[in-house]
């Protein structure tokens, strides 16, 4: 999940933030109206694409930041503390978002 979520976050957080964050909201986007973005979120191929994507690059921070937290600060003794704690904070989050991707809205 690591690689994957690098290479995912990589490739297609940028433009998606892009995107749906900044061109749609401010107008910049001509052919398609902000209104048409909102309506791809409809599309469950689009939420699952999202939901991956999101997932994916919250397990690529988790990874990232225990053995940041490991190796760089060298917090030897709290190894199973950070790992637990890194990736139990990907998988709530991953259920939230879930939760919020495919059952709230």
């Amino acid at each position: 999940m690591f690689s994957g979520g690098g290479m995912l976050s990589a490739l297609f957080l940028p433009a998606t933030i892009l995107v749906l964050w900044i061109a749609g909201p401010l107008g910049w986007l001509e052919t398609a109206s902000y209104g048409d973005l909102v309506s791809l979120w409809r599309n469950p191929v689009v939420r699952l694409f999202l939901f991956v994507l999101i997932s994916l690059s919250l397990f690529h921070w988790a990874h990232r930041f225990r053995y940041t937290l490991y190796d760089g600060l060298q917090l030897y003794h709290l190894n199973e503390l950070i790992a637990v704690l890194t990736y139990g904070v990907a998988t709530l989050l991953t259920l939230v978002g879930a939760y919020v991707t495919f059952f709230a809205l």
